[in-house]
């Protein structure tokens, strides 16, 4: 995010990074996903793995937005 003036150089220097099924099959059947969102599915995180049951990521998502919402709150003397 922030750098789209070098997108394909990083599409081709990161494309064996991608968090994909063949890779999370590595790791222990209790290993959870995160990510920060907002995500380039297929580029960075495979939708598989995104939706999948081992994924957190809309949880993340969901506790980040009622975090944001009471700091808001608060900043703006409601709380």
């Amino acid at each position: 995010m922030g750098q789209e003036s070098e997108k394909e150089r990083r599409l081709r220097d990161f494309a064996p990074y991608i968090i994909d099924e063949k890779l999370l099959s590595k790791a222990p059947s209790k290993a959870l996903v995160m990510h920060c969102l907002p995500a380039y599915r297929g580029k960075e995180i495979s939708d598989g793995v995104m939706e999948g049951k081992q994924s957190i990521i809309f949880d993340q998502a969901e506790n980040r937005l009622h975090w944001q919402k009471g700091l808001l709150a608060v900043l703006m003397g409601g709380a």
